[in-house]
């Protein structure tokens, strides 16, 4: 059975920084494409960041967080990482961690992440 567990959401002021993690299992991590979704209320689900499965993992991001969020995987922890600097308010969301292998999709749970004064 697949699982996908996030963790490290919270409330942070403006500014800040939060790493978010996703422990999976279930499934031979290295082989997927990771990737972090967020969604916040009353939008569509976009995607944030992702990194590939190969030893030399390129990452991609969306325009929204370029340059503030770094994504990382250890794949020895079977654990993808999102460091979120400089948070701002726009970037409060439910961020959701996603495994991708040809047609293959989990998904966690969500995290919720809220940027506020």
């Amino acid at each position: 059975q697949v699982q996908l567990v996030e963790s490290g959401g919270g409330l942070v002021q403006p500014g800040g920084s939060l790493r978010l993690s996703c422990a999976a299992s279930g499934l031979t991590f290295s082989s997927y494409v990771m990737r972090w979704y967020r969604q916040a209320a009353g939008k569509e689900r976009e995607l944030v960041a992702s990194i590939t499965s190969s030893t030399g993992s390129r990452t991609n991001y969306g325009d929204s967080v370029k340059g503030r969020f770094t994504i990382s995987r250890d794949n020895a922890k079977n654990t993808v990482y999102l460091q979120m600097n400089s948070l701002q308010p726009e970037d409060t969301a439910v961020y959701y961690c996603n495994a991708h292998f040809y047609t293959y999709d989990y998904w966690g749970q969500g995290t919720q992440v809220t940027v506020s004064s």
